[in-house]
């Protein structure tokens, strides 16, 4: 078994570790060490593990670890990476095993990917690095998804649809077939995107619409 870190020591964290216990109960895999978190004090307990220390601590560790970054940011999910320049650690896929697959050989991902509990993934679907999809997320046929997007639990991408970097879908949002969706994103909870969507917006409703931010 390799050991590994969970990078972020809240709820999210707990749940990945949940899922980490799972993959284990089928094939041993992992031993989670303990937590890494920039903001929480070395101790910190809780039922799956305690805060080994921060970014700080994982560049200077000395063995060979993988760690999962447990964080539904975005931003985070993308800053963290490049701020770890220890060559010692790696970031394998977690991936729930009641994961289901169309296709699985058609799958393609990158590494750092976290795919919880329920998820549905058709066929002929690219997924780069560092994303979340947080329970129950469907992904339709040749859906192709960038890097550090975060969706929350029962989104609905359709087929063919692309997907940039650093988007945030909250609960329950859907993306019709065929669309782009671009960078720097967020949909709230609930809301259809049934258009392209470019950079840099916040989006609600149904259908999508931009809201301006005073």
């Amino acid at each position: 078994m390799r050991d590994i870190a969970i990078y972020g020591f809240g709820g999210f964290g707990h749940e990945v570790a949940c899922v980490i216990n799972k993959i284990n109960e089928i094939e041993p895999t992992w031993k989670i060490v303990g937590y890494i978190d920039d903001g929480v004090a070395v101790g910190t307990t809780c039922k799956y593990g305690k805060v080994l220390g921060d970014r700080n601590t994982l560049n200077q560790w000395p063995t060979s670890i993988d760690v999962a970054i447990a964080i539904g940011s975005p931003k985070y999910l993308a800053e963290i990476p490049a701020a770890i320049t220890n060559p010692l650690v790696s970031f394998p896929n977690i991936i729930a095993p009641n994961v289901f697959y169309f296709d699985k050989e058609s799958i393609k991902l990158g590494q750092g990917n976290i795919i919880t509990f329920g998820c549905r993934m058709s066929c002929n679907i690219t997924i780069g690095n560092f994303n979340i999809l947080d329970g129950n997320i469907s992904l339709g046929h040749d859906v192709v998804m960038g890097n550090a997007n975060m969706m929350f639990p029962e989104v609905r991408i359709s087929g063919q649809t692309e997907i940039g970097n650093q988007n945030f879908f909250g609960a329950r949002t859907f993306a019709s077939q065929c669309l782009k969706i671009g960078n720097n994103n967020r949909f709230g909870a609930g809301t259809y995107i049934l258009r392209k969507i470019k950079n840099d917006g916040l989006y609600m409703g149904n259908p999508a619409k931009k809201v301006s931010i005073d």
